[in-house]
């Protein structure tokens, strides 16, 4: 697996965390947010191997344009809220839309390939199709879609 795959799985893999304990503390009892998983990980990143940068990257990017990248997801997604999609999925397309949007070093058809090639691997049947259609309805909007 070339290595900005492994970095996107990996940043998928804490926002999916921090999203799954969102409702939990940290041990000195602030909340746990992708920020605090970040910095978690690579203090001590356990059994696996340390946080690549580019995963890095990635979660700061979306921990500083949330807002902003849930609206967007919100707005497109006909027919689901961001809280009735499965939790991997927000995790997936969050990570795919602040690439679409915020990181211009890398082609969109490539960010939404990898995206999609990740919710095959770690989602639903039908979520490599829904993944594929909203993050391809903002890459057409794009820079419309960034204030």
């Amino acid at each position: 697996m070339p290595a900005r795959s492994r970095a996107r799985k990996r940043a998928v893999d804490i926002l999916y965390e921090a999203d799954q304990r969102s409702g939990a503390s940290t041990a000195d009892d602030r909340p746990v947010t992708p920020a605090s998983v970040l910095a978690e990980r690579l203090l001590h990143p356990g059994a696996q191997t340390a946080v690549p940068g580019y995963a890095v990257e990635i979660v700061e990017g979306v921990v500083a344009h949330t807002e902003r990248i849930d609206e967007v997801l919100a707005t497109f997604s006909q027919g689901w809220t961001l809280d009735r999609m499965p939790a991997v999925d927000r995790a997936i397309l969050r990570m795919g839309a602040w690439e679409v949007l915020y990181n211009h070093d890398v082609d969109d058809a490539v960010a939404i390939d990898e995206a999609v090639t990740l919710a095959k691997e770690l989602s639903t049947d039908s979520s490599p199709d829904f993944v594929n259609g909203l993050l391809g309805r903002i890459s057409d909007l794009g820079s419309a879609l960034v204030e």
